[in-house]
């Protein structure tokens, strides 16, 4: 694991935290779907989403890397996968209680088995999506 790089097995939590960002691909029909739930559930405004289909956006990493797994920044801590989404989940009061959960080792570990098996069905999934306006 690189510096500064988390899938989830340790989290920081510390005071004065930024606000949680979101890496996510505008140039999928799913991602954009999804990400516009979470923005419409985020009514604090606690989390920053960053668009990073153009290659003009900021990447914390690979480019690459940051399309093909979902990514969250919590606390200064990059995350992926599973815990990325947990971490969103907890800046969402609705959500928070999921997110909170997700804090549990074995918990955190069946939802990163179940999003790795989702990985593998989405190009199939975002086929049968039409573009979002």
């Amino acid at each position: 694991m690189t510096a500064g790089y988390n899938n989830g097995a340790e989290q920081q939590r510390g005071t004065g935290d930024p606000p949680l960002t979101v890496w996510y691909d505008g140039g999928c029909p799913l991602c954009i779907r999804e990400i516009a739930l979470m923005r419409r559930l985020d009514r604090r405004g606690a989390i920053r989403f960053t668009d990073i289909s153009t290659p003009a956006a900021a990447c914390p990493i690979d480019r690459r890397l940051l399309l093909d797994r979902f990514h969250a920044s919590e606390n200064g801590q990059l995350l992926s996968g599973a815990a990325a989404f947990a971490a969103m989940w907890r800046a969402i009061p609705l959500l928070r209680p999921l997110g909170l959960l997700a804090r549990q080792p074995a918990v955190l570990a069946v939802l990163e088995a179940l999003y790795k098996q989702f990985l593998k069905v989405r190009p199939h999934i975002q086929k049968r999506l039409r573009p979002v306006d």
